[in-house]
């Protein structure tokens, strides 16, 4: 080291200060992310295993690139060895069942730990309008399935799911409306209003998910119309904001004050974002700039600034903090408890993938935070997409060990198991 009183040293020491108030902050809130027992705990021997077997195969990225391929050419041949070996393994670790009633049993799982569910029916990109209004009824007997649970307040949506994704692209793009592309559109809303209004006669919320930034612009408007509509006195609606995006923290300043002015709660759950790479990449194909900040620093400094500003507004903003990062659940804890805000409250929530992060969602659970796991079901045909995305967020590019894979390796190490 060239000069202990050069940049190095004061890197040291910031990383240091950094270690001791994580200390610290661990030992105020009754809180550690690091606690494999809790995290694990409602796991069995055999079970803890298995989930180390699979996240070891995760771990192998040429093993995940051939197996995507494979798995969705045989799931579209219908090869029914292939559905059952998926469904035994990375269906079984990231889904919670293919119907509601299957899902009764991870839902029961998870709040003997305290946990809530939010239901998620894993349709994705639908076609014809038979598709959409099935999407749409699953979605409504999911509302009034939850509705009968105390553990299950809300459900989440995809606009994608309720209308043609070609339809959203070319409304945001304002091309004109045919009679028939019109009509389409009447339905997309009559759809959304339709879950919207169940979810608000029962009791219920609403997740509207975010998706590509290409059709965002229709998904905000129609998230904002149903907000506007089913708001005023509880947040049945929540628009999503994807963090990665360089112009969403002046959206959501934007969003608060149309809320404030207009008489509405705002509902906003906050995601890092899921499609970077198929952002980056149309950008560059197209030839306009990138709609996603430049680094992961950029990215964290703008979730966690986002997070600051719901929490200091949450008597008028309803928030989710559904980010798989440590620092940003620590963050919030750290400033509800700071602050006296009741670690239940019903307008500050965390959230996480099912059968990811369990050492941040049972950890927060088991401190009287109010924490979910995002639970999708549906037939393994229809999810296939989802757990490829699952499966490639769990690959180690370096050959390292993933994260989930290195806690459940903790974990087996705790219990004295053999790997």
């Amino acid at each position: 080291m060239e000069n202990s009183s050069g940049p190095y040293r004061k890197k040291i020491d910031e990383m240091s200060d950094l270690m001791k108030d994580m200390l610290n902050l661990t030992k105020d809130l009754q809180l550690d992310f690091s606690n494999t027992q809790i995290a694990f705990a409602d796991r069995s021997d055999k079970e803890l295993n298995k989930t180390a077997w699979l996240f070891g195969l995760l771990n192998h990225q040429w093993l995940v690139g051939i197996g995507s391929k494979i798995g969705l050419a045989a799931i579209k041949l219908h090869l029914p060895f292939v559905q059952g070996a998926i469904k035994n393994t990375i269906f079984e670790q990231f889904c919670g069942g293919t119907t509601l009633l299957e899902a009764q049993k991870t839902i029961d799982r998870l709040q003997r730990s305290n946990i809530k569910t939010i239901l998620d029916y894993g349709a994705e990109a639908k076609e014809d309008e038979s598709e959409l209004n099935h999407t749409m009824n699953e979605n409504l007997r999911s509302i009034e399935f939850a509705s009968k649970q105390s553990f299950v307040p809300i459900i989440s949506t995809k606009l994608s799911g309720l209308g043609r994704f070609e339809l959203l692209e070319s409304v945001q793009a304002g091309v004109a409306f045919t009679e028939e592309t019109k009509s389409e559109y009447k339905s997309i809303l009559r759809r959304l209003d339709a879950i919207c209004h169940a979810a608000s006669t029962k009791g219920m919320s609403v997740f509207i998910d975010a998706e590509e930034s290409w059709i965002q612009d229709t998904v905000d408007h129609l998230a904002e119309m149903m907000m506007k509509r089913y708001n005023t006195e509880r947040a049945v609606v929540y628009t999503t904001c994807q963090m990665y995006r360089h112009d969403r923290l002046q959206y959501l300043y934007e969003l608060y004050e149309r809320a404030q002015k207009e008489g509405y709660l705002l509902g906003v759950k906050l995601v890092r974002g899921a499609y970077m790479e198929k952002e980056r990449d149309r950008a560059e194909e197209m030839g306009y700039s990138s709609p996603i900040h430049a680094t992961k620093e950029a990215t964290d400094e703008a979730y966690n600034t986002a997070l600051r500003f719901c929490i200091n507004h949450h008597d008028k903003i309803a928030s989710c903090n559904a980010s798989h990062n440590t620092d940003s659940a620590l963050l919030q804890a750290k400033l509800m408890v700071e602050r006296n805000i009741p670690r239940n409250h019903p307008n500050l929530m965390f959230c996480q993938l099912y059968g990811m992060s369990d050492t941040l969602t049972f950890n927060l659970a088991a401190a009287g935070f109010n924490a979910a796991k995002y639970v999708v079901y549906g037939s393994v045909r229809e999810v296939v997409p989802y757990l490829i995305r699952r499966a490639q967020e769990n690959t180690s590019v370096t050959g390292d060990m993933s994260r989930e894979y290195r806690l459940v390796a903790d974990e087996i190490k705790r219990r004295g198991l053999k790997m």
